[in-house]
């Protein structure tokens, strides 16, 4: 099914049509900006990656522009961040996909590494697409993030993920996750020194979670 004319105009008018003007602005956040980034992306390469009808979770949701996005594109989309976000997250996305969109999305809480077989059992849960923007910084849970991306990654499931290189321990990351996952570059943006990066689990005879 392509978008309702409807849904394309909110997309284009109401979230992303001034997107590079949004994007100069200095006191956006990081996170903010690489959420516009692949927003942007979703938005105008949606017949290469259609998410109609295609089961999406976004890790680390934030605001929920990404989900939003995603929702309206006519994905089944799960909206993912620690409980005391979550509040505003449902707020956020119920808001902006009312009416708007195919599916309904849902929210719900992730703590990445935390109780991950209770919540998404790998037996039940499938997920087509993963969303990412900016949850590789400098906090204490990287190898928590790795550990969540590894429990909902099946051999068929893309991740796009925007990332903004800052720290030395960003890039020592990377090198682990590609233990694991084949990552490709997909679009730049220099200006915002922002990189959008496609990734697949390798091979599972090959890929192991490293110590």
């Amino acid at each position: 099914m392509d978008l309702t004319s409807s849904q394309h105009n909110y997309l284009q008018n109401e979230l992303l049509q001034n997107w590079w003007q949004i994007c100069s602005l200095t006191n956006l956040s990081a996170g903010l900006l690489q959420a516009l980034v692949l927003c942007y992306f979703l938005e105008t390469n949606s017949k290469q990656y259609n998410l109609v009808d295609k089961n999406v979770i976004e890790i680390g949701a934030g605001t929920g522009l990404v989900s939003i996005v995603a929702s309206l594109l006519g994905a089944f989309v799960t909206a993912t961040d620690l409980p005391e976000l979550l509040g505003n997250l449902r707020h956020n996305v119920l808001r902006n996909t009312k009416l708007k969109s195919k599916h309904q999305p849902c929210v719900k809480e992730l703590s990445w590494g935390i109780d991950l077989e209770k919540n998404f059992p790998r037996s039940s849960c499938h997920f087509d697409y993963i969303m990412a923007a900016d949850v590789v910084y400098h906090h204490p849970f990287l190898d928590e993030l790795l550990l969540t991306f590894d429990h909902l990654c099946k051999n068929d499931t893309v991740i796009l993920w925007a990332m903004k290189f800052r720290l030395e321990k960003e890039n020592k990351f990377v090198d682990r996750f590609q233990t694991l996952f084949d990552l490709e570059m997909i679009s730049n943006f220099p200006s915002l020194n922002i990189t959008l990066y496609k990734a697949m689990r390798k091979d599972s005879m090959k890929a192991s979670l490293p110590n």
